[in-house]
């Protein structure tokens, strides 16, 4: 059995069986992060190996088991595992050791899962590259000199490279879509609500990310999303959803499939991006599904104004204590972000969720005649790693820091459920994918598309990273 290849599925069968031990396991892992992630920097604060080794054994020889006993894995840099460093990032918490594990980590490890460090993120998880002061840069395993993207980017490259088999992210502005294209695997953003945030702070007012499961195939996604989602007491828009695994591949036949493009026009795209997602949609016309082109169902502006609002309100309310601390430890993107927020009224607030609630109202009727809507899962291919982000996209100049990333809005402004699945490799060897996203409560029916349409495909199976 391949233990760096192996799906996360197979992998937890045989440690279910006492086909294969969680040493073994582990010793395995480790061993492939040593010989990888000094060439990519995707794992970070890893762990003991004694002290990782000994939790394995103990993993063993345990009587009560949970769905991902024994497995080793590795949490997003943003959330709290106790004992492991969070810095987020940032200088400011770059000695910060948590004393407890947040929700989602705390989940992981109720159902088994044994941590072995972080994943890589940009500070604060600002901006899809992964480069930090803290860590440094996460590279792209398919080609070293070029951004691997982010937030969730240290986790999409450990799961390419065959460093761990699932992966936890956050999403926000495609933070779990766009690492997933750029390195040849897959990112679920769930409905929100569906994995709930961590019970502090506000509970009501930011409603913009959520977080959830990557891996390399969505069935893999399926054991995780079990694992982490379900309503939280403490988590007043939290809600509980049947369960997702095992995730069977949806009958395509007859599947109404709106695909959106580059939104009339609205969104530039670099050269080549829609011609792969087209040749992935028409992999799922073979499987039997209806492809159709869709206008451009609502002003692209007003959604991205309601978008900008929304998120820079956000980030002023968590980060300012910072700003005012010191504002030379924040990076220049986190200082535009604050001081934009800080400017808005509570009127601009209450325009941005008017047109949200407008954009959502309209996603209902395009959904009277869709099952799903895709979209291209990024606006540009992987950039110089030396490159904070871009600043133009076929020839049109972008005007802030994350126009670049305007293409994973329309989903996560009204927080639908969207599956990033690969689509293949453009010219210079880098990969691509397009998102599928459904209504509210169509997480399920989601991974059953994108496992119909992986079991097809296999990209990350047929062009495995490193």
């Amino acid at each position: 059995m391949d233990l760096i290849r192996s799906s996360a599925t197979d992998l937890l069968s045989a440690l279910s069986t006492g086909r294969l031990t969680s040493e073994a396991l582990m010793e395995a892992t480790l061993d492939r992060v040593a010989s990888v992630n000094p060439s990519v920097n995707a794992i970070v604060a890893l762990r003991d190996r004694e002290t990782l080794l000994r939790e394995a054994r103990a993993a063993d020889a345990a009587s009560d088991r949970g769905p991902l006993h024994g497995l080793p894995i590795a949490v997003k840099d943003l959330e709290n595992v106790a004992g492991v460093p969070t810095t987020m990032g940032s200088p400011f918490f770059a000695n910060f050791v948590p004393e407890k594990d947040g929700l989602l980590p705390s989940r992981l490890r109720a159902a088994g899962a044994i941590p072995i460090g972080k994943t890589n993120v940009p500070e604060f998880g600002i901006g899809s590259h992964t480069f930090n002061p803290v860590y440094g840069a996460t590279s792209n395993p398919y080609h070293p000199e070029l951004t691997c993207g982010g937030s969730s980017g240290g986790a999409a490259v450990a799961l390419a490279t065959g460093m761990i088999a699932l992966a936890d992210g956050s999403d926000e502005m495609g933070s779990l879509r766009n690492p997933a294209a750029w390195n040849n695997v897959y990112g679920f953003r769930p409905g929100w609500g569906t994995v709930p945030l961590n019970p502090e702070g506000d509970l009501f007012l930011h409603q913009l990310a959520t977080l959830g499961p990557m891996a390399r195939s969505p069935s893999d996604i399926g054991i995780l999303l079990d694992v982490i989602a379900g309503a939280d007491r403490r988590v007043p828009l939290s809600v509980d959803s049947p369960p997702c695994s095992p995730v069977r591949p949806a009958d395509l036949a007859g599947l109404r499939i709106g695909w959106l493009g580059d939104w009339g026009g609205a969104y530039p795209i670099e050269a080549g991006i829609l011609d792969i997602c087209e040749s992935g949609l028409r992999v799922m016309e073979a499987l039997g599904a209806i492809v159709e082109p869709v206008a451009a169902p609502m002003d692209s502006d007003k959604i991205w104004q309601a978008w900008i609002d929304l998120r820079s309100w956000g980030k002023a309310a968590t980060l300012e204590p910072l700003l005012r601390q010191d504002p030379s430890m924040l990076k220049d993107t986190a200082v535009w972000e604050i001081e934009r927020g800080l400017k808005l009224s509570a009127m601009d607030v209450h325009r941005a969720s008017v047109s949200r609630s407008a954009w959502f109202r309209r996603s209902l009727e395009l959904f009277e005649t869709y099952d799903a809507l895709v979209l291209p899962t990024v606006q540009v291919w992987p950039f110089d790693m030396n490159v904070p982000y871009p600043l133009e996209i076929a020839g049109r100049t972008m005007d802030t820091y994350h126009r670049w990333m305007e293409v994973t809005i329309p989903i996560g402004l009204i927080g639908l459920p969207a599956l990033a699945v690969p689509a293949g490799f453009g010219a210079a060897g880098v990969p691509m994918g397009f998102q599928i996203f459904g209504p509210r409560g169509s997480d399920a029916r989601l991974l059953a598309i994108g496992e119909a349409y992986h079991l097809a495909t296999e990209w990350p199976q047929k062009r495995p990273a490193m």
